[in-house]
């Protein structure tokens, strides 16, 4: 991969992060369409530079974030996560391998396409407008939505926010409890997919390439 296919990398994910559609997945197929070879660098890569769109909703709603006097919403967070955690440690090895795959990318991205189109009417009587309305129950439910996004191509906030409209939530107060969860996600594939890469290349030294995460 070259400081250029990396920034272009980083573009895919910055304009698709925050749609309903898998920017992971587009960041497959844009590494398969430029020819990058799918090694362990290039997985960790497209995890890695996710920390700048998560970043950026925790500048977004700082205030709401940092207001530690509403525990209730971290542990929302937490329960929210357990989900993706437990199946992603117990299953890091079978998506390593889906990761991999564009076919898989594809026709996630075109079955997820279609679901969306119906999603509004199907969930058409929200009764919870607010994140203070949401349970611990509905939280949980919402984490066990969010877990189909574990197969590349499915996009993680399209299956949570469908999660949390099925659990009554409006659209508006399901996306913005969507743009919460990867905070408290987001660190534990960046750490399996660091880990093999380091036992790839030894001491890792020569392979790590921090350079390109910057860019991205």
């Amino acid at each position: 991969m070259s400081i250029i296919e990396a920034i272009i990398i980083a573009i895919v994910e910055g304009i698709t992060e925050y749609l309903p559609v898998s920017s992971t997945g587009h960041m497959i197929i844009a590494s398969s369409f430029m020819g990058i070879e799918k090694e362990e660098f290039t997985k960790l890569f497209e995890v890695a530079i996710q920390l700048g769109a998560i970043l950026a909703v925790v500048v977004l709603y700082w205030k709401k974030f940092f207001d530690f006097s509403r525990w209730q919403f971290y542990v929302k967070l937490i329960i929210g996560v357990i989900p993706a955690l437990l199946l992603g440690f117990l299953f890091s090895d079978k998506i390593d391998e889906m990761l991999e795959s564009p076919t898989t990318v594809a026709v996630s991205l075109l079955l997820g396409g279609i679901v969306l189109l119906f999603i509004d009417k199907a969930f058409n009587h929200p009764t919870i407008h607010s994140e203070k309305e949401i349970t611990y129950g509905k939280s949980f439910i919402t984490g066990l939505w969010q877990c189909i996004a574990m197969i590349p191509g499915v996009s993680r906030s399209a299956a949570s926010i469908i999660g949390g409209m099925q659990q009554g939530l409006t659209r508006s107060a399901a996306a913005e409890f969507s743009f919460f969860l990867p905070f408290l996600q987001w660190p534990q594939p960046l750490c399996i997919l660091f880990f093999k890469e380091m036992e790839c290349s030894g001491c890792g030294a020569k392979r790590l390439r921090i350079d390109y995460s910057i860019f991205g």
